[in-house]
């Protein structure tokens, strides 16, 4: 963003950037920013508070009145959340038929991601499949979890949107069974560490890896913040 911003002035427009990663924007040294000491994700700093965030953008735009740059000024307020701490949601109960746990599980979810879709009347789901179609994929992902070749299960698409797609229908359905408006990353957390989906993603994503799948497809299969390794407790691999 930073270079785009360097790109933009030499065609005679004047920018000013949102950071949140301070080393960053020292290196990319855009004409001017404003760094605010927020969690990723949020420019702006809190949702739902218009005043706040109108104050952000102010001393945005504040910083045009320098002629030229580098120029970057740290926002005088800081906000620290639980962002990595997993949501408190209680699951609803699965489907007891004869189903995978995961794929019983994103069933028995559904009707809250229907709930927050007419709440908020937008979804992140569909790069390659739809809400409906979630258990069915956490289906395939667990037959590659369990040792099946990746490539022959059937998925519809590139495996990384199909997992983008199962962990936005979650993250989204999590809106609708908890209060309040969740830190940065806990929803995220709560996919990855406290359901079956984010169980079985995250063991597809090892089987990508000695299956020797290329290195995007099981590599950004989940956030590289939540990579573990279930069986041997080791957090990034790399």
């Amino acid at each position: 963003m930073g270079t785009l911003a360097s790109v933009l002035e030499q065609a005679g427009m004047a920018t000013v950037t949102l950071s949140l990663i301070r080393q960053q924007v020292e290196i990319t040294q855009p004409p001017r920013a404003l760094h605010c000491e927020f969690p990723l994700g949020r420019p702006l700093g809190r949702p739902g508070d218009p005043e706040f965030q109108r104050k952000v953008i102010d001393a945005a735009f504040a910083l045009l009145e320098a002629p030229e740059g580098p120029v970057l000024v740290d926002y005088p307020e800081e906000i620290i959340d639980d962002a990595d701490a997993p949501l408190s949601c209680a699951i609803p109960p699965a489907d007891t038929s004869n189903l995978p746990p995961a794929q019983a599980e994103a069933k028995g979810l559904l009707p809250a991601w229907r709930r927050a879709n007419e709440i908020y009347g937008r979804t992140t789901v569909g790069k390659v499949v739809k809400a409906e179609q979630v258990p069915e994929m956490l289906a395939l992902f667990t037959r590659i979890a369990g040792g099946e070749d990746w490539k022959e299960v059937g998925l519809p698409g590139d495996p990384t949107k199909v997992a983008a797609d199962i962990r936005n229908f979650y993250e989204e359905a999590a809106l609708a069974l908890n209060d309040g408006v969740p830190g940065a990353r806990q929803a995220e957390s709560w996919f990855v560490n406290n359901t079956r989906g984010g169980e079985v993603l995250q063991r597809a994503r090892m089987a990508l890896k000695e299956q020797k799948a290329g290195f995007y497809f099981w590599y950004y299969l989940l956030p590289l913040t939540q990579h573990q390794d279930l069986d041997n407790g080791a957090g990034d691999d790399r």
